[in-house]
């Protein structure tokens, strides 16, 4: 019984690790590759896996198979069938995906093709190009994408901390770090690539070097935004339901995005969802004790250095070098350096948390005046942001190289160098994070824009 219900659950793996149920969704959607090369038609089986470890052919629920499955443990039987290497087989998919464009994609010029938007951070691959028929699904998803990505965090985070409420920024800057680092370690233990390319068309190739297992752009679009309704629905006064189909809809379309740029598996995505509500259901009600002690135990800025950078070192050691190792310090750096920069504001009275008290906090009336400062507040805030980082980055990897001995004369060379990346995210975000909290309020009172 139990190795028949291990059998249907790897097989249904199977089916949703499948490469081609996302070159489906993206044609589905509009998006047409510009593949010309046929795959080769020797040594195909009826029960090929693909590039991704997608089982392309159908499973077999048969005493057959089941008997199969019994040699091995099952974490490395399902392992090997999910993440084998081979060559995805010639059937309707194939003949739909990866046999050309289609007569109507053929009609189209080059100017109906596009790249892209942004090459690969570690290779400077910038991807093949591909068409898009439904520009409204292109530019929504591309929304969607973002909401992951490193200019949404710059901007929302000090939205929040200057605009809304700091103690929901701080807890909320706790949960993305912590998200990050272990969705990012997870990807390195289980190491499966990303979905295989053709069928799929690569609409992203940012991360396309990254592990794919599980998604960390569900994880934290789910995370973030079903966190920020826990803590503010019984903080602030609005409609409940309002504020869980916010969350509801940032969560679907962060995920779907995800399918949509060809970057993961529907299962990578699901699993990416369910782990990070996992997370949260272990962290969540934590959150107000950790705030607490960053704020006020006299060992916390010692507590935070060393549980950030030993979280930031022992992520360097799970695997080689890639852009996911980096986002992790990243991540890890900015919540360090957020949470020395509270600490500072409550000592010195900055930025107090209004009392219990008053609880829950009444929405503003939003007027013209209210809308102008937050504007001000958040161009101001985020400029400065953008010019601290800018000048960190300058000083921080030729610094880094000097104090490591490594040359400085290739940037992308010497990053992979784990010393040097690591220096380098922590003198850089941390600082920004840093700055953002402390300092840059203090510029909103110099400039009247308390």
């Amino acid at each position: 019984m139990a190795s028949d219900a291990l059998h249907r659950f790897v097989c249904l793996c199977r089916y949703l690790q499948d490469p081609c149920h996302v070159a489906r969704f993206q044609q589905l959607c509009g998006v047409r590759g510009t593949f010309s090369k046929k795959p080769a038609e020797a040594g195909e089986s009826d029960e090929e896996l693909g590039v991704n470890g997608a089982c392309v052919g159908q499973c077999q629920g048969d005493r057959a198979a089941s008997g199969d499955s019994a040699h091995g443990l099952p974490g490395q039987r399902l392992r090997k069938s999910l993440n084998a290497a081979g060559n995805v087989e010639q059937d309707e998919c194939s003949a739909a995906f990866l046999n050309g464009p289609s007569g109507r994609d053929t009609e189209r010029d080059s100017k109906g093709t596009v790249k892209p938007l942004r090459r690969n951070s570690l290779t400077g691959d910038v991807g093949q190009e591909f068409i898009i028929e439904n520009k409204f699904l292109f530019y929504l998803f591309t929304i969607g994408t973002e909401l992951g990505n490193e200019m949404f965090f710059i901007v929302f985070f000090p939205f929040l901390m200057w605009n809304v409420d700091p103690y929901v920024s701080r807890q909320l800057i706790v949960v993305w770090a912590w998200v990050l680092f272990l969705g990012q370690s997870t990807k390195d233990l289980v190491r499966w690539t990303r979905p295989a390319s053709p069928p799929v068309v690569k609409v992203e190739v940012f991360y396309n070097t990254e592990y794919s297992m599980p998604s960390t752009h569900a994880m934290s679009g789910t995370a973030l935004p079903f966190c920020l309704f826990l803590l503010t629905c019984s903080r602030w006064q609005y409609p409940f339901m309002f504020g869980l189909s916010i969350a509801l809809f940032w969560s679907v379309l962060v995920c779907i995005s995800r399918i949509y740029m060809g970057m993961h598996s529907v299962l990578e995505v699901i699993t990416g969802f369910l782990y990070s509500v996992l997370i949260l259901v272990v962290l969540q009600p934590m959150l107000h004790d950790i705030d607490k002690f960053y704020l006020s135990h006299s060992y916390a800025p010692l507590v935070v250095l060393l549980l950030h950078v030993g979280f930031s070192l022992v992520a360097f050691s799970l695997d080689s070098w890639s852009t996911s190792r980096g986002d992790t310090a990243q991540a890890l750096a900015t919540a360090a350096g957020a949470a020395l920069a509270s600490r500072l504001n409550h000592q010195l009275g900055l930025q107090p948390d209004p009392p219990e008290e008053v609880l829950p906090l009444t929405l503003p009336l939003i007027d013209g005046a209210l809308l102008t400062r937050s504007i001000m507040r958040l161009l101001v805030g985020v400029a400065v942001l953008l010019a601290v980082r800018a000048a960190m980055k300058v000083v921080a990897i030729p610094l880094a190289c000097k104090i490591f001995g490594v040359p400085s004369d290739d940037v992308r060379k010497a990053r992979q160098h784990a010393h040097v990346e690591l220096a380098y995210r922590f003198m850089v975000y941390g600082t920004v994070a840093y700055c953002c909290v402390f300092l840059v309020p203090l510029l909103f009172g110099f400039l009247g824009l308390s």
